[in-house]
């Protein structure tokens, strides 16, 4: 997307855009593009909830993390309190996605010199 604004006022890429975008680059019709959106996220998800992970050749890697129970507090009583253990997704970029957000010549900045 190069920083460029989606909608008026907005710097965040929504499903819709995806859709919308896959529409004008690809030339799908906007009912074509919607399914082929649904039908990848439905598939990275069934992915996912089966315990696999999902790796984008370019892109990065979502992978299911078990989370173990822990000790919290509550916030309100302060009371202790055990928080159960969960799976949680974790994303890592791959280094083609590091690179391309960290060009040298669009983040280049003028480190004082002492």
């Amino acid at each position: 997307m190069g920083g460029q604004v989606l909608r008026e006022g907005c710097m965040n890429m929504t499903k819709a855009d995806g859709v919308k975008l896959i529409c004008e680059k690809m030339g799908f019709a906007l009912k074509e593009s919607t399914e082929i959106v649904e039908q990848v996220f439905e598939i990275i998800k069934e992915t996912l909830e089966s315990g696999e992970k999902v790796k984008i050749s370019g892109f990065g890697n979502f992978v299911i993390r078990q989370k173990r129970p822990r000790t919290g507090r509550n916030p309100q009583s302060g009371e202790k309190m055990v928080i159960s253990g969960r799976r949680v997704v974790t994303f890592k970029s791959s280094n083609v996605l590091r690179k391309a957000l960290n060009r040298k010549n669009d983040l280049e900045v003028e480190m004082p010199k002492d």
